[in-house]
This record gives C-alpha cells, sequence and structure tokens, in this order.
C-alpha cells in the first residue's frame, strides 16, 4: 500500500448514488475488504475523515460515520492525538484469502463435502432451463396467460384476513388436512385412485417428493430402473440418494420390463411415467403395468408413478393411473401441481401405500418438511370450490387448439423436414427429423432465432433415437403458428447449406 503524508492512499471505492444502500454504508463495505484482505496491513495509518471525504468524493459526516462503523467492528482503533489505525487486533489468527484455483474455488479452504454429494454432483444432468417469459417450443410450461389471478388473489386475500393464530403458524408436516382431503376427493373422482388423506403427504413440489422417496427407501448402490429416456429431474433426485441407475429402453407399449430385468433383476425402485412418457408421450399398455407390476412384487420392489400431466387428455378418456391397478401396494403415487396451475406455486404430493405410509409421516414429523400453509390452504379451497375442475376442463381445450394449431403448421411448413408426432395429451410431443440433420446442431441454430426446442438425447442415459421435443402449452396458436414458419425456413436454409457443401 503506497504511504503518504495524510495516510495510506486509498484507491476510489466505486460508490453508487443511485443504491437505496447509503454511501456511509458502501463506504464501510468497500474498507473492510481493504482490511480483511490484507490491502490494509495491521497497525497502518488512515487518511483522516477530512482527507478521505475529500478523496472519495463524499461528505466528511460520511467517512465519520463510516470511521464509528468500522470501530465498532473492531476493524480499526483511533489514537488520541496520532489518527486512526487498522487495529492491531487483527494481527492474532487473521484469515487471509488463499489463493484461488482456475475453477474459482479457494484450494486452501475447498469445501469437504459428503462422498454422496460428490458422487451425485459429478452425476447430475442439467436441468433444462427455462426463458423468463414463454416461448415457442418451450416445455413442461403451463400457459400463465391464461391462469385466473383474480380468482385465485381473491381466494388469498380471504385466507389471509382469518384471525392469525390460524395462518401463521406452522402448518402439519405431512400437510394441511384440508388439502389432503380434497386431494384424495379429487384423486377417487377423476383418477379412479382410491385412497384416504392419511395416505397423501404435501411436498415442495414433486421432485422434492421424488428425493424424500429416495432417502426412504434406498442405500447407496442401489438398483433403480430409470425409462430411457427419461425425465431429468426425478432421475437427479435419485442420484442424490445414491441410486444406482439402470437405463430401460421404452418402445411403444411403455417401459421395457423384460429388458429392465435382463439389465437389473435385483431393482429396489422404478421410476415411470405410464399415463404419458416423458418426454417420448407414449402410454403405457395394460399388459405392461401388470408386467411391471408383477415384476415388482415378486422382486419385494417399489414403483415410482409420476403423473405429472395426467389431466390433460383432448380425445376419449384419460389413461388409466398404474395406482389404480395396483393390487399388491407396490406403487408411489406422486402429482403436482406446477403443470396443472403454475410453475411458482411448489406443491406436489405422494399416496404411499399404507406400508409407508407410517414411516412417511415420521420422517415428516421429524423435518418439518411442510410447504407453506398458505400456498396449501389456497389450494385446497381452488378445489372444495370447484374451481380446479372447471380449470382443468378449460385448459384442455385451450391445450388441444394449441397442439392443433402445431400439428396443421408442422404439416404446412415442415414437411420432408420434421415430422411432428400427433398427440392427444400432455402439453409437448416430437418430431423426428430427417435423416440428414443433427439435432444438436438443430437445437443451437433455433436458439439464435428465439426457438427453444429440446433434443431427445438430453433426456437420456444410455444412446436413443434422434429427434426434438417441441411443447405447445405455453404459448398462443399465433405465437405457435409464426414459430413454426421461422423454423421451417431454418431447416430448409440448412438443407440448402449442406448441398452447396457437397458441390
Amino acid at each position: 500500500m503506497v504511504k503518504y503524508a495524510g495516510g495510506a492512499f486509498i484507491p476510489t471505492i466505486e460508490l453508487d448514488r443511485k443504491s437505496p444502500g447509503s454511501l456511509s454504508a458502501q463506504l464501510v463495505s468497500g474498507l473492510r475488504r481493504l482490511i480483511l484482505s490484507g490491502h490494509l496491513a495491521v497497525g497502518q495509518r488512515l487518511p483522516s475523515s477530512r482527507t478521505l471525504a475529500h478523496d472519495q468524493g463524499v461528505s466528511r459526516i460520511t467517512v465519520v460515520t463510516a470511521y464509528e462503523q468500522l470501530t465498532s467492528e473492531g476493524l480499526i482503533a483511533s489514537r488520541v492525538g496520532a489518527g486512526t489505525y487498522v487495529s492491531v487486533a487483527l494481527d492474532i489468527d487473521r484469515p487471509l484469502p488463499a489463493p484461488k484455483s482456475f475453477s474459482g474455488l479457494s484450494g486452501a479452504a475447498a469445501p469437504r463435502l459428503a462422498r454422496l454429494s460428490v458422487d451425485a454432483s459429478e452425476q447430475y444432468f442439467p436441468r433444462l432451463s427455462h426463458p423468463e417469459a414463454p416461448c415457442a417450443f418451450v416445455t413442461g410450461m403451463s400457459a400463465n396467460d391464461q391462469f385466473p389471478m383474480a380468482l385465485w388473489a381473491r381466494l388469498s386475500a380471504q385466507y389471509w384476513r382469518q384471525p392469525r393464530n390460524l395462518v401463521l403458524g406452522y402448518p402439519p408436516a405431512e400437510g394441511l388436512y384440508s388439502l389432503r382431503r380434497a386431494i384424495t376427493m379429487h384423486l377417487q373422482a377423476n383418477r379412479g385412485i382410491s385412497c384416504s388423506p392419511e395416505d397423501v403427504f404435501i411436498f415442495n413440489g414433486a421432485q422434492h417428493a421424488f428425493n424424500r422417496i429416495g432417502q426412504t427407501l434406498l442405500n447407496p448402490g442401489d438398483k433403480v430402473w430409470i425409462e430411457n429416456p427419461g425425465a431429468i429431474g426425478a432421475r437427479n433426485s435419485l442420484i442424490s440418494s445414491g441410486a444406482d441407475l439402470v437405463p430401460v429402453p421404452v418402445d411403444d407399449e411403455g417401459i421395457d420390463v423384460a429388458e429392465g430385468l435382463r439389465l437389473s433383476p435385483d431393482f429396489r425402485l422404478a421410476f415411470v411415467t405410464p399415463a404419458r412418457q416423458h418426454p417420448l408421450g407414449v402410454t403405457m399398455s395394460p399388459g405392461r403395468r401388470f408386467e411391471l407390476l408383477g415384476a415388482a412384487d415378486r422382486c419385494g420392489a417399489w414403483v415410482i408413478e409420476d403423473d405429472y400431466d395426467g389431466e390433460f387428455h383432448y380425445s376419449g378418456h384419460p389413461a388409466a393411473t398404474l395406482k389404480s391397478v395396483d393390487t399388491s401396494d407396490r406403487v408411489i403415487y406422486v402429482g403436482t401441481f406446477s403443470k396443472v396451475m403454475f410453475a411458482a406455486l411448489r406443491l406436489g404430493y405422494v399416496v404411499a401405500p399404507p406400508a409407508l405410509a407410517q414411516i412417511f409421516r415420521r420422517v415428516a414429523g421429524a423435518t418439518m418438511q411442510g410447504s407453506p400453509a398458505s400456498m396449501q390452504a389456497i389450494m385446497a379451497s381452488f378445489i372444495e370450490q370447484g374451481h380446479f375442475t372447471t380449470h382443468i376442463r378449460r385448459m384442455r381445450r385451450i391445450y388441444a387448439e394449441r397442439q392443433k394449431t402445431l400439428s396443421d403448421a408442422a404439416g404446412r411448413h415442415l414437411k420432408g423436414l420434421l415430422e411432428v408426432a400427433p398427440t392427444t395429451t400432455g402439453f409437448q410431443t416430437v418430431g423426428r427429423l430427417a435423416p440428414d440433420f443433427n439435432d444438436l446442431e438443430v437445437v443451437a441454430r433455433a436458439a439464435k432465432h428465439g426457438i427453444v426446442l429440446s433434443p431427445i438425447s438430453r433426456f437420456a442415459i444410455a444412446p436413443v433415437e434422434r429427434g426434438l421435443i417441441l411443447g405447445f402449452s405455453a404459448v398462443p396458436p399465433a405465437a405457435i403458428e409464426t414459430a413454426v414458419e421461422k423454423l421451417g425456413r431454418l431447416l430448409r436454409t440448412m438443407v440448402v447449406e449442406k448441398q452447396q457443401a457437397l458441390a
């Protein structure tokens, strides 16, 4: 540090005069960093308040206030008639910044992690990121433009007008009874699941539920069947529990149970999306369902059924849940409101088999897993007053229109380039590229044109067919039409470029 007659020369500290934080607080922060980093040495004299005020372009009272704060923290000390100095107390066991490694982490102070965390973090699959505003063809997003905000706000206001003791305390760890009862009634009427509120547990979204299931049932190294391709969030949650994932292929009937038994006959858990396989969109056939349940029963294994968008079917009757035909109580049913309602709600639930309900309740009570009581109570009112059923029916019509728009537009603009599979369920569909296209290249170039696509390979552990996932739920028909036309122009341009390269 350069010295001069007025004390140590302190470089200009960047002060944001538009910041809500006071200038003295910002000055304190800057001086604190200089002291703790060692740039201002122990015992070094600081400039007078008048000199520092001049150098930093602030008032003297700002500097005096900052010096008083640093004095109270023990970082500086004043000597009568001699000025202000960096406190000598800092010379005792003061930790200095360690050198940075290329990764940005401090090599000398690298955090010591649990072995399970280290192993899991190395296996995690990157989650798909969502844009700030919905756009074509983002996946897994509901139609935010159609959500009944005024109704939700009214129910919210009604909740907060209740007596304080009812709304400000801890909710039950397993979830509010009113919401668990409402879920039970809905599942019995619409998904064919016979259960009681005591079987239902509320979580902060489906992924939280997967994580808790894995922690409860798995030991590190236990074999877990996972659909390939399959859901990334569930996969990462199970990896966190130490699972040894076994990628099981999916065909037109769903997960290939025979191949799963060949790969890992001693599996402990299987994760499936039977109503609408994610991301391929196939529905598990009745025969394959009974085959899976039989295998689980014989092996003493459990099956997680993720019914993430089973509410949305656009013709005929919805596919039955696996839970509704499970006579051996091997299925752990997981549902979520994040897709039906809105993502920020972060409410999921589990319907546990009787053999697991008691341990789930005990673990919930010990860890206080409860979601915010306000969201639970408002959601319960939304269901009990009939708004949930009305909302689902309305959204089915909207999503059906958006799916038809995608299918019709693809027929006009993507013929011979991208074969978009028809679908009567869910939020998304599969597009199979012509052989000459590289799916990753298409995804990258589409992103430069504001089009969000996801390659099927993004969801896979073992190699799978190449293709794209196109979501149609998040944006209105006009935006879908425009995006399909733009994608068609891009693909035709790529064809011409390849032809020119070969010429």
